[in-house]
């Protein structure tokens, strides 16, 4: 593979920055850029050491003093000989110092070229490769656990199970294929259904965690429904942190929705901030509760508020039959006054509900919990493997292939059939870890990367 370098710190300016540079041949352009200080030969230096000196244009002239590290193959993030060279942190001298690079003869790195080559090399396999984006764009502490659970290889760990599982099964099937007539493999439906049983199992827990991942990463569609003035967008704007919907003691002030990503505890929610729902003839009006009312089915979650200083209206019980079978937390709000509304239709429909005051932000740790709940993610699930959605279309080919598996094995049909769908659940596992992937995927996965890393 060619020498390849890039600027692996952000844009921008700072205490540093780094270019990389990574192939066979990258001590040889470093040494032309770089001088150092004393008698030291670049080429001689060892892995892991550093060198002062002074990096030069093609005139000669020093751009910039600097410190160069070595990592010899395949000691090295790449599996390659890498240089590294670090910088006074600026957006035009480290550019400078790349161009400088790129002019000995290097070439320009793509997006994730370098954990690309170090999937390429066995250095890292492709789920511990996905998971180094997963540690980077890390917004929370159940974020960067899970994303480092999966830099140190648990799904790659129970994929493999599952494997060594499936090769054992290919195993004895091929046997009792090869030779029909005797007695040389010791493999009947029952103990095929048993293995097959286990792989299911696995690849089923594997699979049904990928919505707490998904949650994690990106986020949870939310709207914040209600009547008008029991306080959506005072609550809005608390979890918000500042001013981002107008509040009136006018009822109806909220007449589009007004949109905003926050975090609640561990979550981000994409909250949907929409105008009172209630009957109306005001046209304008009428259009945003009609959109409001769209949001509840589309949404992932709905935050309902009700006004608690109110008693119920015949709006409040139209909304709670609008949402009593979706994912909802019914918020009752206004608590720092006397409570005159009847949580009993919210109780009598297994909402969960949440008392606080959102204009004194008094409870909104009791949301985040409740919301949490809904959602069936806890403090317990962040430390469970999530796949991503490439590694989940990989799971649940391989577990069609495998359920495809027990049910010709209970119709009775013979092993040279079954080992047909058992190998293509083999073939999709491998292509989860990489170990048999195509140069699409590959390039798919390590387009989503940052340039740099």
């Amino acid at each position: 593979m060619s020498v390849v370098a890039g600027i692996s710190t952000p844009r921008g300016t700072g205490g540093l920055a780094v270019i990389r540079i990574s192939g066979e041949g990258c001590i040889d352009i470093a040494r032309r850029v770089f001088k150092p200080s004393g008698s030291t030969e670049i080429a001689d230096m060892k892995g892991y050491t550093c060198c002062y000196g002074f990096v030069r244009d093609e005139e000669n002239k020093i751009i910039d003093d600097c410190i160069l590290t070595v990592f010899r193959a395949p000691h090295s993030y790449t599996g390659e000989d890498t240089v590294e060279i670090s910088c006074h942190g600026g957006v035009y001298v480290s550019e400078k110092i790349l161009r400088a690079v790129i002019a000995c003869g290097a070439e320009s790195a793509g997006a994730g070229e370098f954990t690309k080559r170090a999937f390429l090399n066995g250095k890292l396999d492709l789920t511990r490769a996905e998971a180094v984006m997963d540690v980077i764009s890390a917004n929370s502490e159940a974020e960067l656990h899970m994303a480092e659970n999966l830099r140190t290889g648990a799904v790659f760990g129970r994929v493999r199970e599952c494997s060594e599982i499936i090769r054992e099964l290919l195993a004895s099937v091929a046997v009792w294929i090869d030779y029909p007539d005797e007695d040389m493999s010791d493999i009947t439906p029952d103990s095929a259904l048993e293995k097959l049983g286990e792989v299911r199992t696995k690849l089923e827990d594997l699979s049904a965690n990928y919505d707490t991942g998904r949650i994690l990463r990106e986020g949870v569609s939310t709207a914040v429904v209600g009547k008008p003035n029991v306080g959506k967008s005072t609550l809005f704007n608390c979890l918000s942190g500042f001013d981002r919907s107008i509040v009136t003691e006018i009822a109806g002030t909220t007449r589009d929705v007004i949109e905003e990503s926050v975090r609640l505890g561990n979550i981000v929610l994409r909250l949907a901030d929409t105008a009172g729902i209630h009957q109306t003839d005001e046209i304008v009006e009428k259009i945003g509760v009609e959109h409001a009312q769209r949001l509840i089915d589309s949404s992932e979650l709905v935050i309902a508020v009700f006004d608690g200083s109110c008693p119920c209206t015949a709006d409040d019980f139209e909304l709670v039959e609008r949402i009593k079978n979706r994912k909802c937390v019914a918020v009752v709000n206004k608590n720092d006054r006397e409570q005159l509304f009847d949580t009993e239709v919210l109780t009598k429909n297994n909402i969960l509900t949440v008392y606080l005051s959102a204009k004194e932000k008094d409870g909104i740790d009791r949301l985040g919990k409740a919301v949490e709940s809904v959602l069936g993610v806890s403090p317990e699930t962040f430390s469970e493997t999530a796949v991503n959605e490439r590694q989940k279309r990989c799971i649940d080919r391989a577990l069609e292939c495998v359920r495809e598996a027990e049910s010709a094995i209970k119709a009775g049909e013979m092993f040279d059939v079954v080992n047909v769908l058992i190998d293509d659940a083999e073939q999709s596992l491998l292509e989860l870890t990489g170990e048999r992937v195509t140069e699409a995927v590959v390039n798919e996965v390590f387009s989503k990367f940052c340039v740099g890393k």
